[in-house]
């Protein structure tokens, strides 16, 4: 069978895994719309990459990103989701139903697509950075500020999420060195202001992290390089914060939705409707203001009802 012409027909798509894609897949699934589910290439998205979850209902002791994720997608399958292993590589949204083309071979047309595809953190791209990753290196200081209470860490970074991370940081920790690579933020002076009237947040200027220090199980330290005299000095902490921003994964969208200048999908207040008919985005594919599991499974939710009403709205004319 030659694979390239391979087409399947479904009411209720979901592109993604993670927080928001199987919580829409058990929506879905519990109102009958037999959503099929394509997991993309990191199955549970940005949670498998977390070590404990401390922060969502329902898990008095704490669980750790991959089992949460896990109970998730067996929730999703008990309720009859058909959970794939791929990617879309291609989507037309030009007619419906709506077409989209999975691992470059197959064509799915779909009376309902909901995007959950996610965003990913920027990193600086050092190997110490993703080998203590989830060890005292993390990209979300709500998730993972709690754990070092007391302690001394720093974060990168010079735009108001940084800042914010910073000052949200601080109430928790000892110290917080805060690295900004020029002699300036890029944050706003609102954002400015408050990071330097916090005392035990000290702005390191000119100044970039070479390599996270460990001790093979967690971090230790890190290097810094003044860009301007070549100094290079060494700060003892205990978290390494990165907070340069994130990537949503919207390019293949490019062409048929709506986004922000940051690439974000533009969602109708309210709701999960994209500005064609018939396509949902949920999660942190379309907020780039909270990126919290619980508020992604909320949208989750929103999404997979505002497909179950739409396909509704559509039988009934």
């Amino acid at each position: 069978m030659n694979n390239s012409l391979e087409t399947e027909h479904v009411q209720c798509l979901i592109i993604g895994s993670g927080p928001a894609g199987y919580t829409a897949a058990i929506y879905a699934a519990r109102a009958d719309l037999k959503p099929v589910l394509y997991t993309g290439m990191e199955a549970g998205g940005q949670l498998t990459q977390t070590t404990d979850v401390d922060n969502f209902p329902g898990y008095p002791n704490g669980v750790m990103g991959p089992e949460m994720m896990e109970d998730f997608r067996k929730q999703a399958e008990r309720f009859g989701t058909d959970i794939r292993f791929g990617y879309v590589s291609s989507v037309d949204f030009s007619s419906t139903p709506h077409r989209v083309v999975v691992d470059e071979i197959k064509t799915i047309t779909a009376d309902t697509v909901i995007i959950s595809t996610g965003a990913t953190a920027k990193w600086l791209g050092l190997p110490s950075e993703q080998k203590y990753n989830g060890f005292g290196v993390s990209a979300c200081a709500v998730c993972d500020g709690f754990f070092f209470k007391g302690q001394d860490i720093a974060i990168v970074g010079a735009g108001d999420t940084a800042a914010e991370e910073a000052t949200y940081l601080a109430k928790l920790c000892k110290k917080v060195y805060m690295l900004v690579r020029r002699d300036e933020f890029r944050a706003s002076k609102a954002m400015v202001h408050r990071v330097l009237n916090t005392p035990n947040i000290e702005v390191i200027y000119n100044s970039e992290a070479t390599e996270v220090l460990g001790n093979g199980k967690n971090v230790t330290g890190i290097k810094v390089l003044n860009n301007q005299t070549g100094a290079e000095q060494e700060l003892a902490v205990e978290g390494f914060f990165v907070a340069i921003g994130h990537q949503p994964n919207t390019a293949i969208f490019k062409d048929w939705l709506d986004m922000d200048e940051t690439g974000y999908l533009k969602t109708i207040p309210g709701s999960t409707k994209t500005n064609v008919e018939g396509v949902f985005a949920c999660g942190d594919v379309q907020d780039h203001y909270y990126r919290q599991a619980v508020t992604a499974a909320g949208s989750g939710c929103m999404a997979a009802l505002d497909a179950e009403r739409y396909l509704a709205a559509k039988e009934a004319v």
